[in-house]
């Protein structure tokens, strides 16, 4: 509620600035579309394909442990009516025993992946705002805005331009932190 507030403000105090400065030059303004940033940039790819490459072993694994999960319950279905009672008993139980184990791995997996994601995010988005800065200050713009704007011509959009440069850099990411230690089968 306080953000629509807020808008009114920035409009009258985009206005004074133009007003003061009429006279002694032209106010240069843009905006970037963050979110496009996000979706385009090289550097946000290459993020997620070191995530991939580092989450995928522990992900195949999971797939292979439902499929492995999934036959093993059919089996049991199956067999299940021509089984001792004894034997049925402990196939269900291992079964149990074993679904417990995948969702806890799964769990684990999905929290693990999701702190990294942000992590890697989190830098690759600072870096995209230090590079917007680089940009905007080499190109002499007074103003650049992001998120927020709710119209504004074609030709102050620079997103494009920002997208250039980052495609001209490496698209390696900001350097990763150190990955944490492998836990051992078993391990809790």
């Amino acid at each position: 509620m306080s953000y629509l507030r807020s808008i009114p403000l920035l409009a009258l105090g985009l206005c004074a600035l133009m007003v003061s400065q009429q006279a002694s030059a032209e106010i240069k303004i843009g905006y970037v579309d963050f979110q496009k940033l996000m979706a385009e940039a090289p550097q946000v790819k290459s993020a997620m394909q070191a995530l991939q490459n580092e989450f995928g072993p522990r992900q195949r694994e999971l797939v292979a442990m439902q499929n492995d999960l999934k036959a093993r319950d059919e089996k049991s279905t199956k067999e299940g009516a021509i089984m001792a009672e004894a034997d049925r008993a402990k196939a269900e139980k291992a079964l149990r025993d074993q679904q417990r184990e995948f969702s806890r791995k799964g769990g684990e997996f999905q929290d693990d992946l999701s702190t990294r994601k942000n992590e890697e995010l989190g830098k690759v988005q600072r870096y995209l705002l230090e590079e917007i800065r680089t940009y905007s200050t080499a190109q002499g713009f007074d103003l650049v805005l992001g998120e927020g704007v709710f119209y504004s011509k074609p030709q102050l959009d620079i997103t494009a331009q920002v997208l250039d440069v980052l495609k001209s850099k490496p698209a390696s990411a900001p350097k990763p932190a150190a990955a944490a230690p492998a836990k051992p089968p078993g391990a809790k």
